[in-house]
């Protein structure tokens, strides 16, 4: 293994083991020298990557983005409705919330405002929702009457609530869960002729299988 790719291993590591310790501990009670005995280097070769504590949760912010940004463009599909493809996509969020430590750490401590990340993934997801509500309302598929902000404020506070409960019980975040969510919400917000046609529980290959990106998406969503 080459110098470099020691190094890069080495700062991949320092990341998790910090996602792991701000998650277990919160920011304020997580210290440098616990991170750097926990991968197993000495303190100089973390600042050599990291100068701050405050930096080093900057950076698990920026991989929890990426990684929810990937999560839900792979949520898009063509041929798929926008309303299936929000809930398509709360359920691959969700799933990265309740699995991946960097997502998870990353997503708290952007919420508690910890790290210099320019990120913001909780509007980030509110603009994701208005742009599929926007997407939806074009192709006729909400309810007639239907307004697009009342549906994007209860749909955001209520996804962003199941994080918060999960940090005491993780199956707030279960496909159950959200299911049931989706299941109470729809008929309020689909039109009767595409209700039947929506799954609350998410479609198979955007949940558990291969996804396809749709063509020119950007960040969360098209």
């Amino acid at each position: 293994m080459t110098k470099q790719e020691r190094a890069v291993r080495t700062r991949s590591q320092l990341i998790s083991a910090a996602a792991l310790a701000f998650h277990q501990h919160g920011f304020t009670r997580t210290s440098l020298t616990n991170i750097s005995h926990q991968v197993g280097v000495s303190s100089g070769a973390l600042y050599f990557h990291f100068d701050s504590k405050e930096a080093l949760a900057t950076e698990v912010v920026n991989q929890a983005s990426r990684a929810l940004q990937s999560a839900a463009r792979q949520s898009y599909r063509a041929g798929t409705s926008s309303l299936q493809c929000l809930i398509d996509t709360s359920h691959a969020l969700a799933e990265l919330l309740r699995t991946d430590t960097v997502v998870r750490a990353g997503f708290r401590l952007n919420c508690a405002g910890h790290g210099a990340s320019r990120t913001d993934l909780c509007q980030e997801w509110q603009a994701c929702v208005q742009r599929l509500l926007a997407e939806a309302a074009r192709e006729g598929s909400l309810a007639p009457g239907a307004s697009r902000q009342s549906i994007v404020a209860a749909l955001v506070a209520a996804t962003v609530g199941f994080e918060v409960l999960s940090r005491d019980d993780f199956q707030w975040l279960s496909r159950h869960a959200l299911s049931g969510f989706w299941s109470l919400q729809l008929p309020c917000i689909a039109a009767p002729e595409v209700l039947d046609r929506l799954s609350p529980a998410g479609s198979d290959t955007a949940v558990h299988g291969p996804r396809v990106t749709r063509p020119g998406s950007g960040r969360w969503t098209t």
